[in-house]
């Protein structure tokens, strides 16, 4: 087997490994830790591995393998510059071969090789084809990303790349289920109230409606609050739940 076709293999490898822990994780924040572990493990042993995001505008450090790599990506975000904040504004793999050259970043490699860390390799994370951060890889030795290593570390960020987009989606999907949920529950009381309503007005849902739209609005109370009150006022016990809510069903 060639190099090439043992490369090959190792990225479907870590693709497996990444889809795994999309599936077995129970929140995004979960799985970014995992793919950081992940990226320091199998790019090469004794790294540490931060990840860049933006997810209110300023970089931050989201998942991380260890506090090394931190306080190391914490060190960029104090200077406004350095290798990762790079990668994720360019779209481009960094390297700094030996933070004592001091060569490009001077003061973040100071400060880097004080915390131990003699190289280091940022790679940009997209999702969705735009870019949303950055893999921060720091390595103890010098030269630690070589040709293979380099290649090695940009499969794993472009199959990282993919498996976020998709951990994004899940995300926004899981947050439209909750809007579900929290809409049907609010129907179910307004529903409730407005049986009320009719009963004791001796009116049309679309009249009940009215006065219960009326109330809300004079008193700045939420619709399902009011409704809410209506229900616990005749019954004496607060609203029932809403039936759960299943995916698939109409």
């Amino acid at each position: 087997m060639t190099r090439e076709h043992g490369e090959e293999f190792t990225a479907a490898d870590d693709l497996r490994e990444l889809h795994g822990a999309l599936l077995s994780t129970q929140s995004v924040e979960q799985f970014l830790h995992e793919m950081a572990v992940m990226a320091a493990r199998l790019v090469r042993r004794g790294l540490s591995c931060g990840m860049t995001m933006q997810p209110s505008g300023k970089p931050v450090t989201v998942a991380c393998s260890d506090q090394v790599a931190a306080r190391v990506d914490e060190v960029q975000y104090e200077l406004d510059d350095g290798p990762c904040l790079h990668a994720m504004r360019d779209g481009h793999m960094v390297q700094i071969k030996d933070t004592a050259e001091k060569a490009r970043w001077p003061e973040f490699e100071a400060q880097a090789a004080s915390h131990g860390v003699r190289s280091c390799l940022a790679l940009p994370l997209n999702a969705d084809g735009k870019p949303v951060g950055a893999l921060n890889l720091y390595s103890r030795e010098a030269s630690a990303f070589g040709v293979a290593e380099a290649r090695r570390a940009a499969n794993f960020a472009e199959n990282a790349s993919g498996a976020l987009s998709l951990a994004m989606r899940l995300a926004s999907h899981a947050a439209l289920i909750e809007q579900l949920r929290s809409s049907l529950a609010s129907r179910t009381v307004i529903d409730q109230a407005l049986g009320i309503i009719m009963a004791r007005e001796h009116c049309t849902q679309d009249h009940a409606f009215a006065i219960l739209r009326s109330a809300s609005q004079n008193s700045n109370v939420k619709l399902r609050d009011i409704a809410s009150a209506v229900v616990t006022s005749i019954t004496g016990e607060p609203p029932r739940p809403a039936p759960p809510f299943e995916e698939g069903r109409p």
